[in-house]
């Protein structure tokens, strides 16, 4: 079974949280070694002060069908053109206690559990018609809201990678999931306060690494967040 911990994300210089799993980065953020997480922060900090900040464009012309098909292996960023779909890379990076389907390499995972960042609760996952949902990947950044942050101008393969970056990627509570939406952190934060702050270092790194601005008030809340790390 794959596990990748150490991803490194060129031109960003606050860190990368893309291979750590969901259900363990909160670690960082609570560790009594003050002086690299405080480092941690500032990067961030800085990083998010170099973004272009702007209102949203229109969202004419987003369809999801801008980004790709859904979870295509057809990428360059981690995991791509590894042989499984981007929702099972996912699952298998950030569940644990998993089962796989025989026959598929472990490329389908079809029971584990979820240490769920969003909210704090552990989530049986069962695939199934009528389970799935119950664990869903979220994209940090939602694709709408990146599109109207300036994906519109990106490429159709650097829009392909941003959807199936596993920095832009969690797997999540699937009604949490839902209740998001295309939010951004001025209108949705994770109801577990103590994963905020990997929260918006992910959403500040994915911003950066693809070239997207921030809105004002989405770079209020951010640095009102960051301020207060850890």
């Amino acid at each position: 079974m794959r596990r990748s911990f150490v991803t490194t994300i060129a031109c960003i210089a606050a860190f990368s949280l893309s291979s750590v799993p969901a259900g363990a980065v909160g670690s960082s953020f609570g560790s009594s070694d003050s002086a690299p997480v405080a480092s941690q922060s500032a990067g961030t900090l800085a990083t998010l002060n170099s973004l272009p900040v702007k209102g949203r464009a229109p969202k004419t012309g987003y369809e999801r069908a801008q980004f790709g098909q859904a979870w295509t292996d057809d990428v360059n960023v981690e995991y791509g053109h590894n042989g499984c779909d981007t929702r099972n890379d996912i699952l298998q990076r950030d569940l644990v206690n998993e089962t796989f389907k025989d026959g598929t390499r472990n490329c389908v995972v079809l029971t584990g559990l979820l240490h769920d960042p969003y909210t704090a609760a552990d989530i049986n996952f069962v695939r199934g018609q009528d389970t799935s949902s119950a664990v869903q990947i979220d994209h940090v950044v939602a694709l709408s809201n990146a599109w109207q942050t300036g994906a519109q101008q990106l490429s159709e393969e650097q829009r392909r990678n941003f959807a199936n970056d596993p920095l832009n990627l969690l797997a999540v509570d699937g009604p949490a999931n839902q209740q998001k939406g295309d939010g951004d952190a001025a209108t949705w934060l994770p109801a577990n306060k103590a994963f905020r702050c990997e929260y918006v270092t992910r959403q500040v790194n994915v911003k950066a690494k693809y070239q997207l601005w921030v809105t004002a008030p989405e770079k209020d809340a951010i640095s009102n967040i960051l301020v207060k790390c850890p």
